[in-house]
């Protein structure tokens, strides 16, 4: 499925799975979102509940792009993870 965020807000559920696949908040965080510099997040220290309620709130928070298949995800546009995620979707 498709879920263009801008539009169609993610809801806590899918937040939440995200995480669980990702091991952790802040791997599905984006330090690059411009209200990152705004709100001075560098100089906080934020806890994964703090992470999940900002990626939850301001989708600008949430490192794009997200591929979730069955129980993978691939997080990001590196050349690292684009790579992993075409090599995995190769195999299915």
């Amino acid at each position: 499925m498709l879920q263009d965020i801008k539009t169609v807000p993610m809801t806590a559920p899918q937040v939440d799975a995200m995480i669980a696949l990702a091991g952790g908040a802040e791997a599905l965080f984006s330090k690059r979102a411009r209200k990152y510099k705004e709100l001075e997040l560098k100089a906080q220290e934020l806890t994964e509940d703090a992470i999940r309620n900002l990626i939850l709130h301001e989708y600008t928070f949430l490192k794009r792009p997200v591929l979730i298949f069955e129980e993978h995800i691939f997080i990001g546009n590196s050349a690292k993870e684009v790579g992993a995620a075409r090599t995995f979707l190769a195999t299915k």
